[in-house]
């Protein structure tokens, strides 16, 4: 699809800014992945970034009305909005999808306590998982099983994250981490919002919030390899920068308080180098988690956009008009169709 060029260059200079990870592995995508997912992330970069930046109940109406003149087709004046506008009607994106992050966002606002690994997975979904399926769509990708994975792999992210920022989010007010394993290790929650501190008993509960992204990760590699040939690379990228991120976590013994963790550029290359160089190994997938099903369903309910024909597709049919013509014109009939088509 066409999209406005200046308002692409808008948004790709706002995620450089904003958005390395996505920046640097969007890259290795075709540009017909990569430039309506450029405008998906951009929105949703502007919207995380109009939540954290003192945002509150007000904040949200207005995101939700620009959500809903983006699917109404009179966006707000602004580069993301037109582009992101332009990409839902195309690629038949539900409005149920970006409705889900802002959802969220809105959790986030609410103070939400995450008390079960099940209520990380209901957050995790809404912010992560729901923008792994618009990433699926925009590669032509609506099988359940296969947004089952996207959805898993967005979880997967968003847990590698929340183990790398604890100390972050606390000092922020914000504790993602599930109450429940905290208080089987005697971690005082009250404590731990007031004054951020590394313990052994923190230690263990980010180690299992990391032993199940690797889980996830595991079973979005399925995904992966059945992708559009030209889609691997960039979103095996993605997977595996952020499966890094957990690792690096892991190599500071799960201390997530003194610093954060960062993946050295030299470790990201190697990284990158060892998994892209062929498919990655797959092992039995489970079905689809329970949080992410209101997502897959969503889906279901929409229509499909028309399927755009491939170069392949299109001289076949070429092909086929000219033989049928043949059959039923003077000889030099089909050259005339041909001139024309050519034209």
């Amino acid at each position: 699809m066409n999209l406005d060029p200046d308002d692409l260059a808008h948004c790709r200079a706002l995620l450089r800014g904003g958005s390395l990870s996505f920046h640097a592995a969007s890259r290795l995508l075709p540009a017909r992945v990569r430039d309506p997912a450029t405008a998906l992330y951009a929105f949703c970069r502007l919207a995380d970034d109009a939540v954290d930046e003192g945002g509150d109940r007000s904040t949200l109406a207005v995101l939700d009305d620009r959500l809903a003149r983006i699917y109404a087709g009179t966006p707000c004046d602004h580069p993301a909005d037109r582009l992101f506008s332009a990409v839902v009607a195309r690629y038949a994106i539900p409005r149920a999808l970006p409705a889900a992050l802002l959802e969220g966002f809105s959790w986030d606002l609410s103070g939400r306590p995450c008390d079960t690994l099940a209520d990380l997975r209901a957050y995790a979904a809404r912010v992560a998982g729901s923008v792994g399926v618009m990433m699926a769509l925009l590669m032509g990708t609506r099988e359940p099983w296969m947004l089952a994975r996207a959805s898993e792999l967005g979880i997967a992210m968003q847990l590698s994250n929340i183990a790398r920022d604890v100390g972050e989010d606390a000092r922020a007010g914000r504790l993602y981490l599930p109450r429940s394993w905290l208080d089987a290790e005697r971690v005082d929650v009250v404590r731990l919002l007031r004054e951020p501190r590394h313990s052994d008993g923190l230690a263990r509960v980010v180690a299992r919030v990391l032993r199940v992204a690797d889980a996830l990760y595991t079973s979005a590699d399925a995904g992966i390899a059945r992708l559009p040939a030209d889609c691997r690379a960039g979103i095996r990228a993605a997977r595996l920068l952020y499966a890094e991120i957990g690792a690096e976590v892991a190599r500071r013994d799960c201390d997530a308080v003194a610093g954060r963790a960062v993946v050295p550029r030299v470790r990201k290359a190697a990284v990158l180098a060892r998994g892209l160089v062929g498919n990655m190994a797959t092992a039995a997938v489970p079905a689809p988690l329970p949080e992410v099903r209101f997502l897959i369903d969503a889906v279901a309910a929409t229509p499909a956009p028309p399927r755009s024909a491939t170069s392949l597709e299109r001289t076949l049919a070429l092909f086929e008009r000219l033989e049928r013509r043949d059959r039923v014109l003077p000889r030099g009939g089909g050259a005339t169709l041909l001139g024309q088509v050519q034209g």
